[in-house]
């Protein structure tokens, strides 16, 4: 008897607690935990699953491979990536292929947000083999045939096996930039770290071998990576150090940059492989290719690339297509094309030939040269003082009389630095002109604003917007950064203490970061 009222006190017991996901408090179920039964069909739209915190984990186990969006309703990111989203959904179906797509509203499920660390939309996450606690990030493109080649390369091989010349060369037909690897014993650990890079190089095809033929056919004795290109010189060895083996950060910047053309021509489609490049120096050739004169200075430009590949990138500007942004930040007119300008990434420092010779395979290299052994400086953007620079309460300061002003040992500056486009410098603009009228009649206060997008100071670099400073009279050039509370109140303390605020004081927002970079706005790319 006994035994029996143990055996009905623990299954009673179980029944309450259940398993994770079961349990009832004394209102019944919690809503929270409840997952779908097996057997229930998770919604789909448009070929992918609408997940919920009750079938999340029933997906998990009914798919292997599933690759997860969490999205909000209102971004516009998300409504821009959903049609690319469904036809990724349409071609894996089509191939039949291990792998699914599946979605949730993010801020319908905020439990689900908070389980995965959401913290922007889009954000999607790769889960494999149903494990819930350790997903992958997706970092892979955002369109169709790029989200269903990152999942290809994860379900299945990120390399083909190459067993014949035919299969090799079916392979180099199919796609622009293919890589081979080229190893004697496939259970070498450096086959795994040419796997491992293949799974994200999604822009190039990868083929493995260890067939004697096909090293003989490529001319091959010992370990290499081969890249195969249908452009420029057609092929770049990478052969694997026999002591150090096959190093990932190396192979990587080698195939970056052998898979770029020698010549690249900045639009909105290469804006981006241009910086994934990883090259800091950029060469840009400014040409309206609408002028058949400007069209024959390509070939000198590109015959003068080769011996800087990898050190420098060679971009062509068309200032006839919507490249105004580009002009602008290096100062240029479309009229002054053809020239020359080099910019290191790095650095932000910008070059220009001296004197307006002709373009040729010589005069790129010696411009070149000039650069890398300091024989030419660097120079800097200005506007041109406006005659009415100081009339108004806020002074318009540019790179031309920022030294004169700011630096003056008799006044105290107060400068903001902004960009034209910024909403954050919009947002204060009213509290500035306020500070400014405030103090119009102190000599010896001078507020002012420069525009960071059109001016450069060698003093130092500007990284975002608006970015505050406080030139204190007195000698030695003193410069103190304001960080605090974007109002009239505080501005007045600041400045009435000679540049202090009391600790107390809560931090400013973050400053919008810069927009202008060799290729304009980051929004754009």
């Amino acid at each position: 008897m006994r035994g029996q009222c143990l055996s009905v006190l623990l299954l009673l017991l179980l029944r309450a607690s259940g398993p994770r996901g079961q349990g009832q408090g004394p209102e019944g179920p919690s809503e929270d935990f409840l997952e779908e039964p097996p057997g229930k069909e998770v919604p789909q739209e448009d070929g992918v699953l609408v997940l919920s915190g009750r079938t999340l984990g029933l997906a998990l186990q009914e798919h292997p491979a599933l690759l997860v969006e969490f999205y909000a309703p209102w971004c516009g990111h998300c409504q821009a990536l959903a049609p690319e989203y469904s036809k990724a959904a349409a071609l894996l179906a089509a191939e039949s292929a291990r792998a699914t797509l599946a979605k949730v509203d993010g801020p319908a499920e905020p439990e689900l947000t908070e389980e995965f660390g959401v913290t922007e939309y889009p954000t999607l996450k790769f889960f494999q083999d149903g494990n819930r606690t350790h997903p992958e990030e997706y970092t892979g493109p955002r369109t169709a045939e790029g989200i269903a080649e990152w999942l290809r390369r994860r379900v299945g091989a990120s390399a083909t096996r190459l067993d014949s010349e035919e299969a090799a060369q079916a392979l180099m037909d199919a796609w622009d930039v293919v890589v081979i690897g080229f190893f004697q014993d496939l259970q070498d650990e450096d086959v795994a770290t040419f796997l491992a890079l293949a799974r994200d190089a999604l822009e190039m095809a990868f083929g493995i071998t260890d067939q004697p033929q096909l090293f003989q056919k490529f001319g091959l004795t010992k370990d290499t990576v081969v890249l195969f290109k249908k452009f420029d010189e057609g092929r770049a060895d990478f052969p694997v150090d026999e002591e150090l083996g096959l190093e990932l950060g190396d192979l990587s910047r080698f195939l970056v940059t052998h898979s770029m053309h020698l010549v690249t021509e900045f639009n909105r489609q290469t804006s981006a492989k241009i910086y994934a490049a990883r090259i800091l120096n950029h060469l840009l050739l400014f040409v309206n290719q609408t002028l058949a004169a400007h069209r024959e200075l390509l070939a000198a430009f590109r015959e003068a690339a080769p011996p800087f590949r990898g050190q420098v990138l060679f971009v062509v500007v068309d200032v006839a297509a919507d490249n105004a942004h580009v002009l602008q930040y290096f100062g240029l007119k479309a009229e002054e094309a053809p020239t020359l300008r080099l910019v290191n990434l790095g650095t932000t420092k910008k070059y220009a030939p001296a004197g307006r010779g002709p373009v040729t395979a010589a005069s790129v290299a010696a411009f070149c040269h000039a650069v890398f052994s300091g024989e030419l400086k660097p120079y800097l953007l200005s506007q041109e003082v406006p005659p009415d620079w100081d009339q108004r309460p806020v002074k318009t300061l540019v790179g031309k009389n920022f030294e004169q002003v700011a630096f003056d040992e008799t006044k105290n500056v107060f400068v903001k630095f902004y960009a034209p486009w910024c909403s954050h410098c919009k947002e204060m603009a009213p509290a500035w002109e306020a500070l400014a009228e405030k103090y119009r009649d102190r000599q010896d206060i001078v507020i002012a604003e420069l525009d960071a997008t059109a001016n450069e100071l060698e003093a130092f670099a500007v990284h975002g917007f608006p970015t505050l400073k406080f030139f204190p009279a007195g000698p030695g050039r003193k410069v103190i950064d304001y960080g605090s509370t974007r109002d009239l109140e505080s501005f007045s303390k600041f400045l009435d203490s000679g540049g202090e605020l009391p600790e107390e004081e809560p931090a400013a927002p973050l400053p919008e970061p810069p927009a202008n970079s060799t290729t304009g706005p980051k929004e754009e790319l």
